[in-house]
């Protein structure tokens, strides 16, 4: 448990002083080490631009050799996150390495942000229309965070 809570330690204060650009964590309000919150600006050029995404991290006692469970809580018009806020993004399930770090792991859903993966959906709806009608799709994606984020 000492090394688990040195390792969450070491990440918050590298996030302090490093933080992926448009990205920030943290611990939550609550003050638990095992609970944080994240916030991601929408990347430039993409229909999230302009947003302000939050995002929920937990942590079990199994880090770092288990991801942790990463939720968007602002909602988002995305094939790959849910309704629920759950995340499809591969570093989040079996291609985790306890190399990885929250750092890697924003700049991960950054990139899912800016580049969708519509051939893995959690939200086949969304990804057929990202193949079919990539404008109405963006024009959807701009009006959910214009809404909500």
């Amino acid at each position: 448990m000492a090394t688990l809570l040195k390792r969450l330690q070491s990440e918050l204060d590298d996030l302090k002083k490093n933080a992926p650009h448009n990205c920030s964590a943290g611990v939550a309000d609550n003050a638990d080490i095992f609970k944080w919150t994240a916030a991601i600006v929408g990347p430039v050029g993409s229909p999230y631009e302009g947003g302000i995404f939050k995002l929920r991290i937990d942590f079990t006692d199994e880090y770092p050799f288990m991801p942790p469970k990463v939720l968007f809580v602002t909602p988002i018009y995305h094939c790959n996150v849910n309704s629920s806020g759950g995340i499809c993004l591969d570093i989040l399930k079996e291609q985790w390495s306890p190399a990885l770090t929250v750092s890697k792991i924003l700049l991960s859903i950054c990139s899912l942000m800016n580049d969708p993966n519509p051939n893995d959906p959690l939200v086949p709806e969304i990804a057929k229309l990202f193949k079919t009608n990539r404008m109405l799709h963006d024009i959807n994606a701009r009006t959910f965070t214009s809404k909500y984020a």
